[in-house]
């Protein structure tokens, strides 16, 4: 029983340490995320298109918002 416990302790580490320092090292070897003129190189349609995804983006969560924020009124109204 106790041989369970420890493999299922040591499986749980194992994935926890790979799912934080895999990542975290490729990220180092990558380098920083470079964001500043990401969408400079493409074709005008490419950009609207990626200003229209944007828009609806932002959007959706200004409704999940408002959302929340009605559900909230109701909770607190009752």
């Amino acid at each position: 029983m106790a041989a369970g416990r420890q493999d299922r302790e040591r499986r749980s580490f194992r994935r926890w340490f790979h799912d934080t320092f895999d990542d975290l090292g490729f990220r180092a070897l990558i380098g920083p995320a470079q964001t500043r003129g990401a969408i400079q190189g493409c074709d005008q349609p490419a950009r609207e298109q990626w200003k229209h995804d944007l828009e609806n983006r932002r959007r959706y969560s200004r409704e999940q918002r408002e959302r929340r924020r009605t559900g909230h009124q109701e909770q607190q109204s009752r």
